[in-house]
């Protein structure tokens, strides 16, 4: 995690299907904070569990630069959920994303005032995913979330 801190030439690294736990994932959140040149990180498949995809979240609010991350084998597009790039409707049904995922998408999206819906079906976030996205677009007037159906498998 120390050479992607630093690094100032790499911009995609993968570092899917390398067992990578919470620890793996706190020290790659601490080195998105001061990393200015990573625009794709795939951590697809790795064990993050709710303490890492916390810390990734929280490590993506110092990072403007970072614009792909795969945490469950699909890249969300972080400036659409941050807002950076508006859009006012996202469709991320059928992606197999994950409840590392849902936790990213709550933290991205919670203050994202030009997100009007998103479609969250047919993915696999289970309960504690699905309570994280409720809770972040909470008290929004007309927001639209569609997260009822869930993937089988």
């Amino acid at each position: 995690a120390e050479a992607l801190r630093v690094n100032a030439v790499l911009t995609s690294i993968s570092l899917s299907r390398n067992e990578i736990g919470s620890e793996g994932a706190v020290a790659i959140a601490e080195a998105l904070r001061d990393n200015a040149v990573l625009k794709i990180l795939d951590i697809g498949f790795n064990k993050l569990g709710p303490k890492g995809a916390a810390a990734i979240a929280e490590g993506l609010r110092g990072n403007g630069v970072l614009t792909k991350l795969n945490l469950d084998g699909h890249a969300l597009e972080l400036p659409k959920l941050r807002g950076t790039d508006p859009v006012a409707s996202l469709d991320l049904s059928g992606k197999h994303l994950g409840p590392a995922s849902a936790v990213v998408i709550a933290s991205l999206i919670e203050g994202n005032a030009v997100l009007k819906s998103i479609d969250l079906r047919w993915n696999k976030l289970g309960d504690e995913g699905k309570g994280v996205i409720r809770e972040a677009v909470i008290g929004r007037v007309g927001f639209e979330l569609e997260i009822g159906v869930s993937a089988r498998n």
